[in-house]
């Protein structure tokens, strides 16, 4: 792990035998209380705004994602970046072996990544849809399976999916995409309803600032969704501090889903 943390912490950071930051068995741990996040997909986007976000908030946060380079400018004395590929579940497990050595339990996993190579379903791109399928879906997943015997044995989590917009509804050329982000409210809903000691958050954003439509895809639905963005998007700030508000709540509250889209957005 690349830890940058620095010297002068405003929160204190918990360790095995240290109770200076209370745990979800605690009825402290709720508003204002200093939580160790993890967040995927954090180079760019959604994912570097909500570590941001979350770091000025006063959380441990611990970063990841796989461009090490852009992961790097991320650093900041709250925010510990390590490298992550969520398709591989060892390096997801790793993420979280990583952020347990370092802070001595996970609070809460904001599940981020993602990919959007937008074609229609006739130009049989099945390489994108299987990377679709792999970050999207799989990676959730992963996250899940990497985070929730720990939550458990803590007494309690918080776990907040990434959907979209396109996880409400189908457009052209995003069948696969929506696809995907469709069952990830739908893991979330069954995780929430088995897992009653462990928080479950569903965020849909719609059109915000990021990096999405800026690989893979067909060139034609890849450009009429920038035009689009670049019309209507909100900043990724706006997803971070609506992320930032279900994290905060008090531990016996669960803020299950939130829709944040533009003011103009149909």
């Amino acid at each position: 792990m690349i830890s940058l943390s620095g010297s002068s912490a405003r929160v204190g950071v918990w360790r095995p035998g240290n109770r200076s930051l209370p745990g979800p068995r605690d009825p402290a741990w709720t508003v204002g209380m200093s939580k160790v996040v993890l967040v995927t997909g954090a180079s760019s986007g959604i994912g570097a705004a909500t570590a941001r976000h979350l770091a000025a908030a006063g959380h441990r946060v611990v970063a990841g994602a796989r461009r090490a380079e852009r992961l790097a400018e991320l650093a900041e004395p709250f925010i510990d970046v390590h490298p992550l590929d969520v398709t591989s579940l060892d390096s997801v497990r790793a993420f979280v072996d990583a952020a347990v050595g370092r802070h001595g339990r996970v609070d809460v996993l904001v599940n981020n990544a993602g990919v959007m190579p937008l074609s229609p379903l006739a130009d049989l791109r099945v390489d994108e849809w299987n990377q679709m399928i792999d970050v999207n879906l799989r990676g959730v997943l992963h996250g899940i399976a990497a985070v929730l015997p720990l939550m458990r044995a803590q007494g309690g989590g918080h776990i907040v999916n990434v959907s979209s917009v396109s996880g409400h509804r189908v457009d052209p050329t995003a069948a696969v995409y929506s696809a995907t982000k469709f069952a990830v409210r739908a893991v979330s809903e069954g995780l929430r309803q088995e897992n009653t000691d462990i928080r479950v958050t569903v965020v849909s954003p719609g059109f915000t600032e990021s990096e999405l439509s800026d690989r893979g895809g067909a060139a034609a639905a890849q450009a009429a969704a920038r035009a689009a963005a670049e019309q209507l998007a909100i900043p990724a700030s706006a997803i971070a501090e609506a992320i930032g508000f279900a994290v905060d709540q008090p531990s016996n509250v669960d803020v299950n889903e939130l829709v944040v889209r533009p003011t103009a957005q149909t």
